[in-house]
């Protein structure tokens, strides 16, 4: 049981982590095709105890089609050929989505245009109007 520190007030067990190792796709040599380099890491967001509910929900809106049903986040990384560097890649990438959704998002507050942004705008029309309406056919 190892903890990994994400922010100051949260950290997960390495045993919430369930990593998998398979073959990577695309071309390659022989080594390619003997060894197991790719990554494919599973996170239960919902069953962890060591996430606030609302970083689990904001995790969850994260994570979006890499998140199963069973609320179980699948990351896969292949982009090395060393299975290491996949590994330490993917457990940074979920470190990342973890912090990502730990920050709060500012509420909108609606704002109105002002009174001269308005009358501008009117005037602006009105103009615009007057230049259309000369364009039309001349008349005798």
């Amino acid at each position: 049981m190892v903890l990994i520190p994400v922010t100051r007030s949260i950290s997960i067990d390495s045993d919430e982590i369930e990593e998998s190792f398979t073959r990577a796709s695309g071309p390659g040599g022989q080594h390619v095709n003997t060894t197991d380099s790719a990554v494919l890491l599973r996170f239960n967001v919902w069953a962890s105890p060591n996430l606030p509910d609302m970083v689990k929900h904001r995790l969850s809106d994260l994570a979006g089609s890499r998140l199963t049903n069973d609320g179980v986040l699948v990351l896969r990384s292949e982009g090395a050929r060393s299975q290491l560097m996949n590994r330490t890649e993917v457990r940074e990438r979920l470190i990342a989505m973890i912090k990502e959704a730990t920050i709060v998002p500012k509420k909108r507050k609606p704002t109105r245009p002002s009174k001269t942004a308005k009358a501008k705008r009117m005037d602006g029309k009105a103009k615009r109007s007057t230049v259309k309406n000369l364009r039309g056919k001349v008349r005798d």
